[in-house]
């Protein structure tokens, strides 16, 4: 759709909606006629199919508020077709061609009586410079978004650490400082005028860009290749970088890194740095979410007569849990605030696994106390229930 298009067409009316509706009032208007004009309920009426795609634009103008702003901004200063530039006309208003005004009018010498054409208006909507000379300002370029790996041991994990990360991306070139040319003095590229970016016939309100191939994408082509870099003004660069990892972070987290990627080039931003986590394990602590997990043996006496056994915790002095009498093999017990450090600060539980250790060899004494304690509980069956139960299924 060309500029003048965009200008003169009436969105809020396509949809039946005023200016000033809310983001919910132009979906509602929008779903209401899509129902009603969709192909699918109208089969063969051509009218019906361009009254929906008509409502499709005019809700992907107005249904996003950047574009909506952009839209609403280019109404209020062209109106209704019409460039307002005070008296001097009917109403104060100058007729001009809207077609000749985008197409670049420019004033002797090229000098572009409005700044080499109105296009510039518009150069963030339809993603794209406006068109010019060789002096037309190229494009700032975000640098590359960089990939890296660490390797924490568990502790590091759950207290957070700052560890040094080596990288390697791609920066401006210093020889020729990021131009591409060895003498510094690059030229703007004839077919995509700087922007690095050509336009391509695309659906619906807004065509389609892509790099340029003949600068491939920089807007610059250079007349004397820089020898370092080929022409490219980019060049390998390697670095160090104290990065923080953030306490509870978990084996194979992603953490982005705003701003600490690749250097942008023409004050560009730079990208980010991704890091990619691993963890090695812990030879007594495992993890489940915030909570961390520990397995503690306990005596038959301690589980059976119940008692006080010390736990140990990560980095922090043993705390002592109060075991129940009769506590049987597995079960859980919480200890809190004893866990890995959540995105709040906080800090999850430990949670205590309790193995009741059968002793392996037995003294005369510990034999002969375990074969009174056997002969004094003869008459109980700990299998009873679960042959009944096996009976009844």
């Amino acid at each position: 759709m060309s500029t003048k298009d965009f200008v003169e067409k009436d969105y809020y009316k396509v949809l039946g909606v005023p200016k000033d509706a809310t983001e919910a009032e132009i979906k509602k208007a929008y779903r209401k006629l899509a129902r009603e004009n969709h192909p699918d309920a109208n089969k063969g009426d051509a009218s019906a199919e361009a009254r929906f795609k008509e409502i499709s634009e005019a809700n992907d103008i107005l249904g996003d508020p950047k574009k909506r702003k952009e839209y609403d901004d280019a109404r209020a200063l062209f109106g209704n077709g019409g460039f307002r530039a005070g008296p001097g006309g009917p109403g104060g208003t100058f007729n001009f061609d809207l077609g000749d005004l985008f197409g670049g009018a420019q004033g002797p010498g090229g000098a572009g009586g409005f700044g080499g054409g109105l296009g510039d208006v518009f150069g963030g909507l339809f993603n794209r410079g406006a068109g010019g000379g060789p002096g037309t300002r190229t494009q700032p370029r975000r640098g590359q978004d960089i990939e890296s790996e660490v390797t924490l041991s568990f502790t590091e994990a759950i207290e957070g650490a700052t560890v040094p990360l080596r990288m390697s991306s791609q920066a401006p070139c210093k020889a020729c400082s990021g131009t591409g040319d060895k003498n510094g003095t690059p030229r703007v590229c004839p077919t995509c005028v700087g922007t690095g970016q050509v336009s391509r016939g695309g659906s619906g309100s807004f065509s389609l860009t892509d790099p340029c191939v003949e600068c491939k994408g920089r807007g610059l082509i250079a007349e004397t290749p820089c020898e370092v870099c080929k022409g490219s003004g980019r060049a390998k660069s390697s670095r160090t970088m104290q990065v923080r990892i953030p306490a509870g972070v978990s084996d194979g987290q992603r953490i982005r890194l705003r701003g600490k990627g690749a250097p942008g080039e023409r004050g560009g931003p730079a990208g980010d740095l991704y890091v990619v986590v691993h963890v090695d394990t812990h030879p007594v602590f495992g993890r489940r979410d915030d909570n961390l997990t520990v397995t503690v043996p306990v005596t038959f006496a301690e589980a059976a007569l119940g008692g006080e056994v010390k736990v140990p915790t990560l980095g922090g002095p043993p705390v002592t849990l109060k075991l129940p009498a009769g506590t049987p093999n597995g079960r859980t017990m919480r200890a809190r605030g004893k866990g890995a450090v959540r995105k709040d600060g906080t800090r999850g539980d430990l949670l205590v696994t309790v193995e009741v250790a059968v002793p392996t060899e037995l003294d005369d004494k510990a034999r002969e106390a375990l074969e009174t304690y056997r002969e004094a509980t003869a008459g109980e069956d700990p299998r009873a229930e679960l042959f009944q139960a096996a009976k009844g299924a």
